[in-house]
């Protein structure tokens, strides 16, 4: 029985470590691929080259350092945030369709972005990355505060998620009546931003996302127990001497974070924070957090970079919304938990 035993700890630990291999070789290989292919093609060569400083192609390099490279860091960074947030509120809701998009997190970060924007511009004050995180959390963590009153007031969890797309729904409504009767000519940039997209990054951005995300991700990954607990149930996790208001309080916040950061810079962006933990935990086949938790980041890394290559290349040099490419790979995902959900069988 002990051989046993020991026989499937060491399979799991060897799936445990092949999945996170593979998650972590499929965000090395996308990293490159984003670098290399576009109306410029660069070769990995050339990629080495301009990294150790020996390339003099002055196009190249412009392109690599200051459009690409950016786009792809913050492709990598903002869909692992994204996957984790919708972790964090499946979990917090215990419900397997919950994320920020379908709850209306992302419609009320979207939001509070746009009207910022649109004043900040209307006085010619520079947007700043800090500002655009700020407005944006504070507009996620509205929806969210509408989303936990729904909550305590409706029985049915299907109840929730109707009155979180209706949420979204009306925040959407607002920000476009924003965006149409906006005067300056430079709100015109608003709307490529609020279909979601990667493009227009900065260095800039990137540092300021990546302190915001990794911060957040990393007090995450400190909670992993108790939300371990908290999954196994309320009476199960108060008798571990957990702080379950604590803890609510903690995962609402760091799931609002995360939401707003890619709001911020990239607009809503549908179907990953829903689509990607499912399909981490069918690679790991376990739920543990502490597993969880570092996958779903690469995981989201891996699906927005994925889905970021070919929002640029397959009808360039016409570029499609970074949300209509999640929502072809991410519906499927979701239909098909809910039917396992209905089928009994997950």
């Amino acid at each position: 029985m002990r051989k046993k035993q020991r026989g499937n700890k060491g399979s799991m630990k060897r799936r445990y470590i092949f999945a996170y291999a593979i998650l972590i070789a499929a965000v090395a290989l996308l990293l490159i691929l984003n670098i290399a292919i576009g109306s410029v093609r660069i070769s990995p060569g050339d990629i080495w080259s301009i990294a150790i400083g020996k390339k003099t192609d002055v196009l190249m390099e412009s392109i690599l350092w200051q459009i690409r490279l950016p786009r792809a860091a913050a492709a990598a960074v903002l869909g692992g945030a994204l996957a984790l947030s919708g972790y964090l509120l499946q979990t917090f809701f215990h419900n397997p369709i919950a994320g920020p998009f379908v709850l209306g997190i992302s419609s009320g970060a979207k939001l509070a972005v746009a009207l910022v924007m649109i004043v900040f511009t209307r006085e010619a004050v520079r947007v700043s990355s800090a500002s655009m995180i700020a407005a944006a959390f504070a507009g996620a963590l509205l929806s969210m505060c509408f989303v936990l009153l729904m909550a305590r007031a409706v029985d049915k969890m299907s109840m929730l998620i109707v009155g979180g797309v209706m949420i979204g729904y009306i925040c959407s409504a607002i920000t476009d009546i924003a965006v149409t009767f906006a005067d300056d000519a430079d709100i015109v940039n608003l709307h490529n931003w609020s279909k979601g997209s990667f493009s227009g990054i900065t260095w800039e951005n990137v540092a300021v996302m990546s302190v915001t995300v990794f911060a957040a991700s990393a007090l995450i990954f400190l909670l992993a127990k108790p939300i371990g607990a908290y999954q196994l149930g309320e009476v199960y996790a108060r008798n571990m001497g957990v702080n379950l208001r604590l803890l609510r309080i903690l995962m609402v916040l760091l799931s609002s974070v995360l939401a707003a950061c890619i709001t911020a810079f990239a607009g809503p962006v549908s179907f990953v924070g829903i689509a990607v933990p499912h399909l981490v935990k069918r690679l790991l086949k376990t739920s543990k957090p502490i597993l969880m938790i570092p996958a779903c980041f690469l995981g989201g890394s891996v699906f927005c970079l994925m889905c970021d290559l070919l929002a640029r290349t397959m009808f360039a040099p016409t570029e499609m919304s970074i949300s209509t490419v999640t929502a072809v790979f991410g519906a499927p995902v979701v239909i098909a938990v809910l039917l396992r959900r209905k089928g009994g069988t997950g």
